[in-house]
């Protein structure tokens, strides 16, 4: 799995945190960021509706080919 975060549009609202904690935190200034070691999502059945649950469709969530 290969998630990506388009930082320009992140408007920190927190909802991928709050519904994969295992996956997604956020930085400093309150932005999405991938937890250390959870960039292929780590497995999470989440991950998914983490990205749906973003109001602004900052995440995107594709499967890793090869």
């Amino acid at each position: 799995m290969r998630i990506g975060i388009d930082k320009d549009t992140c408007i920190g609202a927190g909802q991928c945190a709050l519904t994969a904690p295992d996956v997604f935190t956020q930085d400093d200034d309150g932005y999405s960021t991938l937890r250390p070691g959870r960039e292929d999502g780590g497995g999470s059945a989440l991950v998914r509706e983490a990205a749906r649950a973003c109001p602004v469709g900052a995440i995107t969530v594709s499967e890793r080919v090869g």
